[in-house]
């Protein structure tokens, strides 16, 4: 049951962003498109701050089907192949409609989820609708009806995405919990439906506390514990890539001869710019989720440190900072309770 979950992802974002490019030629060919605002590509610090802890969160993820090689036939051979497909996909699958946008709308109408929404509106006209003067769009006929169908399709991209996470996320901590980094009893994994059933319920209790939290911090406004939560999804996420990255160098120096299926090459050399760059920009990107507009207009660059903050939580630095720190803090505190949990287990393997 489990494999159809990011199946079934998968092919609706395929259909919606294919869907969507074929429109976007139908109507260059009818209406023309935007000349690209050459001048606003120019990279600049305050552009780097905002957009790098979005793109590499798009990139992240890939390593999970590592956590099932296990239930693989040949896991040397297809997991590697798995994650360089998955990656030209994402890549294509982002690359295109990133460009559909900016040729279909205007560069002050462009901003994230909303602009792709935006973006497919004003495509689906070909099928039936209007654009006014003011940009306004109104679809009508078959214009309205695969409209319907983008929305149905996004809402299933984006839960499928969660839940897929979801699942890689919770059997990696099973298989933690088993090996000591956590109490062994949630390392069991259901042999009815080989699922990490303790793992995903005191996931949602957890998921449960957070959002109270956070609903009580942003004081029950949505765009707020929007921007919040999302922050807090990318921090936690990339915190465990802090700790995690630099173990390559580590367990190649402790265990030198263990057999590796999947290796860097270039060796040590190889190795360490590989856990290098990966933590460096991972360790930046947390830092800039918690201080947004770190390092603007330090030494000479250009840019207010205060405009980096999400419009919800503009000129409120404390208020958006508590909204990160207070749940960080209480992860940490459970991930050291369940650290000392599986001090049992740890000692039994040695």
């Amino acid at each position: 049951m489990g494999k159809w979950v990011p199946t079934a992802g998968a092919v609706a974002r395929i259909v919606l962003l294919g869907f969507f490019l074929v429109s976007v030629v139908v109507f260059a060919v009818q209406n023309g498109v935007h000349a690209l605002p050459a001048g606003e590509f120019t990279p600049t610090y305050v552009g780097f701050v905002a957009l790098v802890p979005v793109l590499i969160f798009n990139y992240v993820g890939f390593e999970l089907p590592s956590s099932a090689a296990e239930e693989m036939r040949n896991p040397r051979r297809d997991i590697p192949l798995a994650i360089l497909r998955s990656g030209f996909a994402a890549l294509l699958l982002y690359g295109g409609p990133i460009l559909g946008i900016l040729f279909v709308l205007p560069s002050d109408r462009i901003g994230s989820l909303g602009g792709f929404i935006d973006a497919c509106k004003a495509v689906f006209t070909v099928y039936g609708g209007t654009i006014a003067a003011d940009g306004t769009v109104t679809l009508t006929g078959a214009g309205t009806v695969f409209g319907g169908i983008a929305a149905a399709g996004l809402i299933i991209g984006l839960l499928t995405s969660g839940v897929t996470w979801a699942m890689g996320a919770h059997r990696a901590r099973a298989v933690a919990c088993a090996d000591g980094a956590g109490p062994a009893w949630l390392g069991t994994i259901a042999k009815k439906h080989g699922t990490p059933v303790r793992v995903n319920l005191l996931s949602a209790v957890l998921a449960s506390v957070l959002l109270v939290v956070a609903l009580n911090l942003t004081e029950g406004d949505g765009e707020k514990y929007f921007a919040a939560g999302l922050g807090l999804t990318i921090c936690t996420t990339f915190i465990s890539y802090v700790i995690t990255f630099p173990s390559l160098v580590v367990l190649r120096r402790k265990y030198p001869d263990t057999p590796r299926p999947y290796s860097v090459p270039g060796g040590r050399a190889g190795a360490w710019t590989v856990t290098v760059l990966a933590t460096g920009l991972v360790a930046f990107t947390v830092v800039v989720l918690i201080w947004p507009g770190f390092g603007v207009g330090w030494f000479g660059t250009e840019g207010s440190a205060a405009d980096s903050l999400p419009e919800a939580f503009a000129g409120q630095r404390l208020a958006y900072t508590l909204s990160q720190v207070v749940p960080l803090l209480v992860i940490a505190g459970i991930g050291l309770v369940f650290y000392a949990l599986g001090a049992k287990t740890r000692r039994t393997k040695r």
